[in-house]
């Protein structure tokens, strides 16, 4: 899929087609941004390069600060004062948004530096970005997993200039710049120099080499030049007294000369960041081109991870796309914690774990499992030297009261590793861990009250202790199993009987009707709790709006009222919002599969595109982009239950590279997903051959299926109308059965 990626998707705001049928009626309250940036990115790697305008909230593009709505303009088109590192890829207002060390290429005076130049002809390919500055200079960066190079091709100057700035970080919009609190600066030899700052908690090292051969390398501090000195520290530094401070080179260039940056980075010292670079590009000059080889080539691997037979570019084009942003996050940075001193595994950018636990990290488990345990065992670091199993994880540190978001959702995630039995984890040291993060914060209050509010938290730790039950029971723990279940019955609290919906309460981004179709371990008695399948399908139609009149979506700063009473609809966001990104599948637990298709296939070919408009939201570190991608394959991960329902896909043909063989999946009947167009409805399924009645496979059971075949047709049949996908209360309750 690696030629079909455009990293551009996602950048701009909410451009696509008026929605048709079903789509129409859904109300989208969150920004209309996929928030989306198109930087160099290694594949789940620790550095990213991108150019910078200081808009919200990559650093790159041309917004201001949004929570709602279409996104006011900074810019009315794309400029740069720079290229920064390290970004967040989809997420909405978390505060920490990086973009350190600045490189800027000039050829005006250091009283220029700041200045944003237009972006023309802009080219982004996975690990690659270009662009030509309206001052004439021609910008390429590339990223390995722990470093970037930058090349630079000049006009013809007297006094052409590379700019590094290490005094500047995070947006350039009000309260949102970061400020070092130490730092220093060395000159080591001609084109060699190092640094290391203290933002936002963490001290980040860099080691620089520039191929200027014959231009002067100097300090700068306060936009004045520091000639003959070597060396720059800053023991304490208050946002009051920051003055700018860095680094340049300097010199003529001849017309078409290139000039190269090479930036290796550490969490843990300079000495650590020059072996980082060296690892990453080697110790040779003009090292570009094999970096950026290096890094095609590893997302190459990745992304044929899965091929489908699209059915338009388009088509092929949004999957492709989709599977490239599910695999930027989170950021791998082996050996690199800045907070314990141990060798091993260490991941930040666990952000925000409320999206990406239900769909992009099913995603990395199924196709990069080695990538899932290596997370699990920097997760375990964390909550053995943080005190905590993590919600959301940032390379920054400070209080996001992340804990709003959600509670104990790591779990699902050791869950379906667990069952999994993936080698590489010590679950007794796990469980420990495990059992004592469900008595945090909101889980005192679950214990004490038997219900969390917002209400939202009581079904996390609901679901977290029947993940952890599995867990004790997978290591004959019996005792602690069947605790563990009997506190998983706590979801009961949460709902209203004479409603069929959760009980009243705050909700984090969102509202009960949200929150109130999220897939149970429990779905059986959950159904029976709403009044049985009539009444629960009554619920889920009207929230998706079967028979609803079409919307009309928030605009730029959308008034109160207008909000209120897209509010009052209560219904399903559209995929502008994360807490119903699995509502869709709960008609499967119903016996009404052909809902689902009807809804995901709505989904899949209404709220989609291409071009920088092309996400109906944020896409919140990959969250939204692996919903697609399971949408598309027609399956869809139940996480913590290490479970798959089948749907009818939105694609021919496909086929998944798992390490244990290729899986296929294959249709007969099938009909293009168009909006407005007719559904295909799953006839029949068979798996290697053999019939398959249920409307699920296991995750074991996925990775020994060479064939899923599905017969589509026009009509509903009653293929997964009688046996449902396993809850807890069935009669003789297994995890499923082998196909």
């Amino acid at each position: 899929m690696y030629e079909h990626v455009d990293p551009f998707i996602g950048t701009g705001a909410t451009d696509l087609p008026t929605p048709k049928g079903l789509a129409a009626t859904w109300w989208w309250p969150k920004p209309q941004t996929g928030n989306t940036h198109p930087g160099a990115m290694h594949p789940f790697g620790m550095v990213s390069a991108c150019p910078y305008s200081g808009a919200y909230p990559t650093g790159y593009g041309l917004y201001d600060f949004n929570t709602e709505g279409v996104p006011d303009q900074l810019y009315d088109r794309p400029v740069a004062s720079g290229f920064t590192h390290f970004q967040q890829s989809g997420t909405g207002a978390i505060r920490k948004y990086y973009n350190y060390f600045r490189v800027t290429p000039m050829l005006g005076p250091l009283d220029d530096l700041g200045t944003t130049w237009d972006l023309l002809d802009e080219v982004a390919e996975p690990g690659y970005y270009a662009a030509t500055l309206s001052s004439g200079v021609h910008c390429e960066v590339t990223v390995g997993p722990k470093s970037a190079v930058h090349r630079y091709t000049f006009p013809a100057n007297d006094a052409a200039r590379i700019v590094i700035d290490a005094s500047t970080g995070g947006l350039a919009i009000p309260h949102s710049r970061t400020v070092p609190l130490k730092a220093h600066l060395a000159m080591l030899e001609p084109g060699v120099a190092q640094g290391e700052i203290h933002v936002e908690g963490v001290p980040l090292a860099v080691h620089l080499e520039v191929d200027a051969p014959g231009w002067r390398q100097l300090l700068w501090y306060d936009r004045r030049l520091m000639p003959g000195g070597t060396r720059l520290d800053f023991d304490y530094i208050r946002p009051t007294t920051l003055r700018p401070f860095g680094l340049m080179f300097m010199g003529p260039s001849r017309a078409e000369q290139t000039i190269e940056v090479r930036l290796g980075f550490s969490l843990r010292g300079c000495e650590k960041a020059r072996e980082n670079l060296h690892t990453d590009v080697g110790r040779s000059q003009a090292t570009f081109a094999g970096r950026r080889d290096q890094t095609a080539a590893s997302w190459r691997d990745h992304l044929g991870k899965v091929e489908i037979m699209a059915e338009s570019d388009d088509q092929a084009t949004v999957f492709g796309t989709a599977l490239y942003h599910s695999l930027v996050k989170p950021c791998f940075a082996p050996d690199e914690s800045p907070s314990w001193t141990t060798e091993g595994p260490y991941a930040f950018d666990i952000c925000t774990m409320w999206d990406i636990y239900r769909t992009q990290l099913p995603l990395m488990t199924t196709l990069f499992p080695q990538r899932s345990v290596a997370l699990a065992g920097a997760l375990l670091s964390i909550a053995e030297q943080e005190g905590n199993l993590p919600i959301g994880y940032r390379m920054a540190k400070g209080a996001d009261r992340f804990s709003r978001q959600g509670s104990a959702l790591a779990h699902t995630f050791f869950a379906d590793l667990c069952q999994l039995d993936l080698p590489g984890i010590d679950w007794d040291w796990a469980m420990v861990h495990l059992e004592m993060d469900l008595r945090r914060t909101y889980g005192e209050d679950y214990l004490v009250h038997g219900v969390a509010h917002p209400i939202s938290h009581t079904l996390d730790l609901a679901y977290a202790y029947h993940c952890t039950a599995a867990i004790a029971h997978k290591l004959r723990d019996r005792t602690l199993a069947k605790q563990m279940r009997d506190l998983a019955q706590g979801w009961r609290a949460a709902y209203d009987p004479g409603t069929g919906l959760l009980r009243d309460s705050t909700f984090y981004e969102g509202g009960r009707w949200n929150y109130s179709f999220r897939l149970l371990h429990d779905m059986r008695a959950r159904i029976a709790l709403a009044g049985g399948d009539e009444a629960f399908i009554g619920l889920l139609d009207r929230f998706f709006g079967y028979e609803a009149a079409p919307v009309t979506q928030p605009g730029v700063r959308p008034s109160v009222a207008e909000m209120d009473a897209g509010y009052a609809l209560r219904r399903f966001e559209g995929l502008n919002n994360e807490p119903d990104y699995e509502s869709p599948w709960s008609y499967h637990y119903a016996g009404r599969p052909d809902r689902t298709a009807e809804v995901v296939h709505a989904a899949v070919a209404n709220q989609f595109g291409t071009g920088r408009g092309g996400l109906p939201g944020n896409d919140d570190s990959g969250g939204l982009s692996a919903w697609y991608v399971w949408a598309t394959l027609g399956l869809f991960p139940v996480a913590g239950q290490n479970l798959f329902l089948v749907s009818a896909p939105a694609v021919a043909e496909s086929t998944i590279r798992l390490p244990e063989g290729d899986l296929s999946i294959t249709t007969t009947g099938f009909e293009p997903v168009e909006p407005g167009g007719p559904v295909s409805y799953v006839q029949s399924i068979a798996v290697n051959g053999r019939t398959l009645e249920r409307p699920w496979v296991s995750g074991r059971e996925l990775r020994r299926i060479r064939n899923l075949h599905i017969e589509l047709g026009p009509r509903p049949s009653g293929w997964g109308a009688k046996i449902r996908p396993p809850s807890t209360s069935d009669p003789l309750h297994t995890a499923g059965g082998e196909a």
